[in-house]
């Protein structure tokens, strides 16, 4: 596997002072650069940017069922070593997160056997994140 680099994704939120607090207090992303209109974060090494949009009249969540659940698209997150997911996902929990999906371990003894946790951001946002005992298998058939 090639050396990996940080992404840099930036979204919409619609209330700045409520998602800076989610992604920093929350999440326990490190701030980095703001204004009064957008605010950096560190994501697990990745340059997470919330940027302020006004909120759509009618946001609507989208759903693809996938092994019975309905998986939130779009949505971004980060694939993370086992036993931080295992870390974090605890630490959501204790932080009284609701889940869209809760932690569960998709593909069980089959290739590609990974955890997984879906949540959604104050202004709506998908978030996934994902672990691979194996980090070998994350693009395996």
């Amino acid at each position: 596997m090639q050396e990996i680099t940080p992404f840099h994704i930036a979204i919409p939120v619609h209330n700045l002072a409520e998602c800076r607090t989610f992604y920093g207090e929350v999440l326990n992303c490190e701030e980095g650069r703001s204004s009064d209109h957008w605010v950096d974060f560190n994501l697990f090494g990745h340059q997470l940017v919330i940027h302020y949009k006004p909120k759509p009249e009618n946001q609507v969540l989208h759903a693809n069922p996938v092994d019975g659940k309905n998986v939130p698209v779009p949505h971004y997150g980060v694939v993370l070593p086992w036993e931080t997911f295992k870390t974090f996902s605890e630490a959501l929990i204790a932080k009284g997160v609701s889940f869209v999906i809760e932690p569960y371990i998709r593909f069980k003894g089959e290739v590609g056997e990974q955890a997984t946790m879906f949540f959604l951001d104050p202004a709506g946002n998908a978030l996934e994140f994902k672990a691979f005992k194996d980090m070998g298998q994350l693009f395996a058939k």
